[in-house]
């Protein structure tokens, strides 16, 4: 099989969370399509660093869910490659469905809900409450599409880019923490996770190893970035009443 360099069975994925998006942006709102929410000129500029920094890395294969935000992340950065690849999508990828949300009155609110359904012990509880999938589910098929990759033959790099509920529950299998490690694993927007992967002869992982978390080159050290991703996302005023 092809492998890492120096490797017999090894193959290594680039895991990114797409850049910034405004879920709250008047055409978003008012389509009520948070799927289809491209990237803001915030988002556009960390795709482009994460571009720069990972343009030395010559990716085989690129993998995305599909969704504007994630497209459009990985086109940055593959522009940024000499020989990039082709860009794939793989709708096992797309982010976790969240259900409906009970009525929220200011931003503060509609932050603790989002903060609820990345928090383990409550995501059963919260799934089932509001018709969301479960994280379970979410996780086995999130992980389907990352064994059906590592089993396809002629790579030993690939780049995936995702989203925070997805990456979380991803890390938090690659761990070895079923789905209660996900609330752990903090994913800024247009950040890179790097996880290596020990393949047996049939293909089938046999160690999972993670070689990076939460990295951000657009901030490496995240000096000023006290907020969690999910605050930053929805910074604009606190006390501000939802509209």
């Amino acid at each position: 099989m092809v492998a890492l360099p120096g490797t017999k069975a090894r193959r290594r994925i680039y895991l990114m969370r797409h850049g910034h998006v405004d879920y709250l942006a008047k055409h978003v709102v008012a389509s009520g399509q948070v799927n289809i929410v491209p990237l803001t000129t915030r988002g556009r500029l960390q795709a482009e660093a994460a571009g720069l920094a990972l343009a030395h890395v010559q990716f085989d294969r690129a993998v995305c869910s599909g969704y504007p935000r994630t497209h459009e992340t990985a086109s940055h950065v593959l522009a940024a490659q000499a020989n990039p690849p082709p860009l794939e999508i793989d709708p096992g990828l797309v982010e976790r469905e969240g259900g409906g949300f009970p009525k929220v009155n200011s931003r503060e609110e509609l932050i603790e809900i989002m903060r609820g359904k990345f928090t383990e012990a409550g995501v059963t509880e919260h799934s089932e409450r509001d018709g969301g999938e479960l994280a379970t589910v979410a996780q086995d098929r999130a992980v389907a599409s990352i064994r059906r990759l590592l089993g396809e033959p002629g790579w030993h790099t690939a780049l995936v880019v995702a989203h925070e509920g997805i990456n979380r529950l991803l890390l938090s299998w690659a761990c070895g923490a079923g789905v209660n490690a996900t609330g752990a694993f903090e994913q800024d927007t247009g950040c890179i996770n790097i996880i290596d992967f020990d393949l047996r002869g049939d293909g089938a992982v046999e160690r999972t190893m993670i070689k990076a978390i939460n990295l951000t080159p657009y901030n490496w050290l995240k000096h000023g970035m006290n907020l969690t991703s999910l605050e930053a996302l929805f910074e604009r005023g606190a006390n501000e009443e939802l509209r």
